[in-house]
């Protein structure tokens, strides 16, 4: 299977990473080509080639990979190479452990298999929508949260996130110093492909370790069964 050279516009560039190539070519025929740029890896040395040299609008990425497993391979995907592009992982391994594990590596989204063909497109729609539609800068006391580059400052110095990291935060800049709801979290995070509550929750403490690690350890609050607010660093919640 080549990748597609084609360039049409408004098409919606996408990356698929399966090492089963009937999976993948079920996936191309489903998805056509009038609307998708469709490029194809079958393992993650040629995933990490063509992110290096091309640009993507979402990579959906299987975790059982000869080499390198998918979830190295986001990791990689967001630490190597610096590269935000909304990732949704497809696995047979439906258990939490290995939820949190996709979500921790810095995957946006999570995919059961065996899936529908429309399901997998709806959440590939949402994680594109989601990456376009983002308001340009967002300032909180030192916080500072450049939505189009998806890029985070706290005191001037930058701090990496995985995209539904950044978008989390972004959500809660964007209300602060209001409250947050688990629901109204999911919605304007993940749009049609929202998780449920446990995944919410699994993001949201992988962002608030990344926090305390560069020194920030209570800048998000929890409020038991009713959601997440958003504290300024110098505690000051007005």
């Amino acid at each position: 299977m080549q990748a597609t050279e084609r360039s049409g516009v408004g098409a919606l560039r996408l990356l698929l990473v399966e090492d089963h190539a009937a999976l993948a070519a079920n996936v191309f025929d489903y998805l056509g080509e009038q609307q998708y740029e469709l490029d194809y890896a079958p393992d993650g040395l040629t995933a990490l080639h063509l992110l290096a040299t091309r640009q993507y609008d979402v990579v959906v990425l299987d975790v059982m990979l000869p080499g390198i497993d998918g979830f190295t391979l986001c990791r990689r995907i967001r630490e190597d190479l610096k590269c935000m592009v909304p990732v949704l992982l497809l696995t047979a391994r439906d258990g939490l452990e290995d939820k949190t594990q996709g979500f921790v590596a810095g995957a946006d989204d999570y995919l059961v298999k065996p899936f529908a063909m429309m399901e997998l497109e709806l959440r590939i729609n949402a994680l594109q929508r989601r990456s376009t539609n983002r308001q340009p800068l967002l300032q909180v006391g030192p916080l500072r949260y450049d939505a189009q580059q998806e890029r985070l400052w706290a005191d001037d110095s930058p701090l990496e996130l995985p995209p539904s990291a950044a978008r989390i935060l972004q959500v809660l800049m964007r209300h602060w110093p209001g409250l947050v709801s688990h629901e109204a979290l999911a919605r304007e995070v993940w749009g049609d492909a929202a998780p449920d509550a446990n995944a919410v929750r699994t993001h949201v403490s992988a962002l608030r370790r990344t926090l305390r690690d560069h020194g920030y350890p209570a800048l998000i609050r929890a409020s038991y069964g009713r959601g997440y607010r958003l504290v300024a660093p110098d505690g000051n919640e007005q």
